[in-house]
């Protein structure tokens, strides 16, 4: 397999940390290490204050990019409600992440779906990071 996709619906949230973008920065920037990622960036965080005319009630979306691939997540404030998706080329443990982010979220009810992503381009790509990083820039290089 190339990647395991995890994807996380964490209910019964804390609605303050759903709400506060300066949580979720130091969520993102702090969780990667905590499940043996690498970030690459910091932490992009949008804080969206809802539209009154329809179900949106607002919400924070961020994200940040790892060596790995990526972590991202959005939250529903009004619904004490988030959605996480972590991508990764690297296996890691899933059970430890779903149990950091429903403490770190306050989450009382976590549905998980795992699959896993590109079986066919293992093939192209190895597991190894270094070497997969070393493929993709000297690809990129020849795009240039």
């Amino acid at each position: 397999m190339f990647g395991p996709h995890l994807t996380l619906d964490l209910y019964g949230c804390n609605p303050a940390k759903l709400s506060d973008p300066k949580f979720i920065y130091k969520l993102l920037d702090e969780f990667p290490e905590v499940i043996g990622m690498h970030k690459i960036s910091k932490p992009s965080v949008t804080d969206f204050p809802g539209n009154p005319n329809s179900f949106d009630k607002g919400g924070v979306s961020a994200f940040v990019l790892i060596t790995e691939s990526h972590i991202s997540i959005h939250t529903f404030t009004a619904d004490k409600f988030a959605s996480v998706d972590i991508f990764s080329c690297n296996p890691f443990n899933i059970d430890k992440a779903t149990k950091c982010l429903m403490e770190m979220l306050g989450a009382k009810k976590a549905e998980r779906n795992f699959i896993e992503r590109g079986k066919g381009f293992v093939k192209h790509y190895p597991k190894d990071v270094k070497k997969s990083k070393d493929i993709v820039v000297r690809e990129r290089e020849l795009v240039v």
